[in-house]
């Protein structure tokens, strides 16, 4: 494709291409008529493209209502395939003043979204009427980007979870799918959170909860999603969304178990094991 003196792939030499007006000393023409250090776009083999496969990427985000607004929690695990490369991923971000996002699956179209709620949170700053978007108007504008994406077939390969209060004291939690399909509830969750924590949300969560009940709760279901998804690790981190404001913890650990007997031996009762 590039440098003089060779006939690289895609450059043809001048007494072919020009029979007439040969040049003696043996020249290159690309063959889309570029100069020399220069890319043949001829020989580019069509145009260029995102990748549309997940590299590093999250877990499940859990997250409940309580009498006084939202927790939300999540572990800072970014997995590279398989592997559990990146130990210390947040995966949580307030936006605004009384919301908080968490997002599971891609890091990087996570952090890509983020940008987009940078420029649109600095925006509305700088209209200064007064006004803040609330979690409603933030989740809803962030339906139309996801849905906006797949509708490019480039999708941003992230189930969202926005939990948040308004200036006038409503609670807002819901879920946004990668292709933009969305719900509010009590209680939200991704990834395998919704098969594993969900149930003992419907089961014990109640939006008039004391704090330290829907703490424990929380706990509780990280502490299962942590025992039966391998793409999880025992460090997590909780947020907080009240009317006075959003705030995310530090990493922390709960305590664990293994010595129980369906741990010890998990396939003493399957049929065809080992």
């Amino acid at each position: 494709m590039i440098g003089p003196g060779v006939v690289p792939q895609g450059f043809v030499p001048v007494a072919q291409s020009n029979p007439g007006n040969a040049d003696p000393k043996g020249a290159v023409h690309p063959l889309a008529g570029g100069q020399p250090f220069a890319v043949d776009s001829h020989n580019m083999g069509g145009p260029h493209t995102h990748t549309q496969y997940p590299y590093v990427t999250g877990t499940s985000v859990l997250a409940i209502k309580y009498k006084d607004g939202i927790l939300m929690a999540c572990d800072t695990l970014g997995s590279y395939g398989s592997t559990k490369r990146y130990k210390s991923v947040e995966r949580m971000s307030v936006v605004g003043n009384n919301t908080v996002l968490g997002a599971s699956g891609e890091y990087s179209d996570f952090k890509y979204i983020l940008n987009l709620l940078d420029d649109l949170t600095t925006h509305d700053y700088c209209l200064d009427d007064g006004q803040q978007l609330t979690p409603t108007e933030i989740s809803a504008y962030l339906v139309r980007v996801l849905y906006n994406r797949r509708n490019k077939f480039d999708p941003l390969w992230n189930s969202l979870v926005v939990g948040g209060v308004s200036p006038k004291g409503e609670k807002y939690l819901g879920m946004i799918g990668m292709i933009g399909t969305c719900y509010s509830d009590s209680h939200v969750a991704t990834g395998f959170g919704a098969h594993l924590a969900r149930p003992l949300f419907r089961e014990r969560q109640y939006d008039d909860m004391p704090e330290d009940e829907a703490r424990t709760l929380l706990e509780d279901a990280l502490r299962v999603c942590y025992y039966r998804d391998k793409q999880s690790i025992n460090k997590f981190q909780m947020s907080k969304v009240t009317k006075d404001g959003a705030t995310i913890s530090e990493p922390y650990a709960l305590a664990t178990a293994w010595h129980y007997q369906a741990f010890v031996n998990p396939t003493a009762a399957a049929i065809g094991s080992w």
